[in-house]
């Protein structure tokens, strides 16, 4: 994808969907976190299901930590994984409560200190919770970053980089929404719906596939 494609690339899907948010149900920045550190190998679907049912019941630090590991795992235990995360989510609301006085911090290595919150996770965090240009790199966006030709990479933290390097400013507080929500349901990744594609004519995979 060439520079001069990037702009219309990305006009295109904001015009397309103004004001993008991510899929996961959340009413504070502690619920997002928490709906995030869940959502490893899972679906947002799968994640919002068991949430509905925990968060009235436990939406802080201190009510989790209450809760239990047993509990909490009952809660949550239609997700994948959901015995590591469990585990995970007790250890942080603990640190949460002893390091930040049970508040998320706004700093991306004191997230990455948390049981279970990686790079990504503290990228959606200070994203969505305190709407800093972060790129959150997941499967979706590491393969559209790829196949689009927008930010060809090997891993994650290669394609997120390339990103913060060539998307436009204006775009870039939102870029992450609007990649992950084409990528999870236009730019497929078994047989992308390239026939339903708005951002086609700016995309290296189209011409890859014409030639």
């Amino acid at each position: 994808m060439g520079k001069d494609q990037i702009e219309p690339f990305f006009a295109t899907l904001r015009a397309a969907n103004p004001m993008p948010v991510t899929e996961l149900a959340y009413t504070s920045v502690f619920e997002l976190l928490t709906a995030v550190l869940l959502s490893a190998q899972a679906t947002d679907v799968s994640v919002n299901k068991a949430t509905r049912q925990l968060f009235p019941v436990a939406n802080t630090p201190q009510k989790i930590i209450a809760l239990g590991l047993e509990a909490l795992e009952g809660y949550i235990k239609t997700i994948g994984l959901y015995h590591s995360k469990a585990r995970h989510l007790l250890e942080t609301c603990q640190m949460l409560v002893d390091r930040h006085g049970g508040l998320v911090p706004r700093d991306r290595d004191a997230l990455q200190a948390l049981p279970g919150v990686g790079r990504k996770t503290a990228n959606v965090v200070l994203n969505c919770a305190f709407g800093e240009a972060t790129m959150a790199v997941d499967t979706h966006i590491l393969r559209l970053g790829n196949r689009t030709g927008l930010a060809p990479g090997k891993t994650p933290l290669a394609v997120e980089l390339k990103l913060l390097k060539r998307v436009p400013s204006e775009y870039l507080v939102d870029a992450h929404h609007w990649l992950i929500l084409h990528g999870r349901y236009v730019c497929q990744a078994r047989k992308p719906l390239c026939w339903q594609c708005s951002v086609r004519p700016y995309c290296g995979f189209k011409a890859k596939t014409s030639s």
